[in-house]
């Protein structure tokens, strides 16, 4: 495992919709002298940058192609459809690929998700080039859209809103990093990701910054012993 240098610089991609804001707030606490830069990528170009050496990792839609690469899943996000707020989807909490059967279903070129069987709904005569322009169209009464959540978040508009598919298959979100000897920076950040608090065992120990007076173990007082063999009188 290879050890950071002074001026080290820890580059994380993360796809649309993905928030690594509370990782990377952790990371500050831990690596305050390690930069942390963010790069926008969709999971396709985010899986090329970490091959070609681009970034350390990224935050990627599953599944993807593995080879040459190291992955562990984080989550998985809900699956809804986005609808006007005035669509007949949104009368109730929960929606069903059922309840979307008659409806024109876009299909943008950047869609995340990854279907067991047929899509649902009606195709639509076209596939936007983007989530973004897909989210324009329902908005114009030109069909609904699916999407992870986050997506649904991210492109948020007042005269849209979304409904959970209880049925659809979720979204899921990994931790993606080159197949090869973990640097301690790499070491650092799966920990983050996974919980590990800063005294796990394998979280990377780190020296204290230089100045730094090492700490002194308290000395903690010993009761005087009871003696022996004495008697009261």
């Amino acid at each position: 495992m290879t050890e950071p240098s002074d001026t080290a610089v820890f580059r994380l991609g993360y796809v649309p919709g993905v928030t690594p804001g509370k990782w990377v707030r952790i990371w500050a606490e831990r690596r305050p002298h390690v930069p942390l830069e963010l790069v926008t990528a969709t999971t396709d170009e985010a899986v090329e940058l970490i091959r070609a050496g681009a970034v350390d990792a990224a935050l990627v839609r599953l599944p993807i192609d593995r080879t040459g690469l190291h992955t562990i899943p984080l989550y998985t996000e809900t699956t809804v459809a986005v609808a006007p707020k005035d669509h007949v989807v949104t009368a109730t909490e929960e929606a069903t690929v059922a309840d979307l059967a008659d409806e024109i279903v876009l299909h943008p070129q950047d869609d995340t998700l990854t279907w067991p069987g047929d899509r649902p709904g009606r195709a639509a005569a076209f596939a936007p080039a983007t989530t973004a322009e897909a989210i324009k169209l329902v908005a114009a009464g030109v069909g609904l859209l699916v999407v992870p959540q986050s997506l649904a978040r991210l492109h948020h508009r007042r005269d849209l809103t979304y409904r959970p598919l209880i049925d659809a298959p979720g979204s899921g979100v990994g931790l993606a990093w080159p197949d090869a000897e973990n640097t301690e920076l790499m070491e650092e950040f799966i920990g983050i990701v996974r919980g590990r608090t800063v005294n796990s065992t394998r979280t990377p120990r780190r020296d204290p910054a230089p100045g730094t007076p090492a700490p002194t173990k308290k000395r903690v007082a010993r009761r005087p012993s009871a003696r022996r063999g004495t008697r009261r009188r």
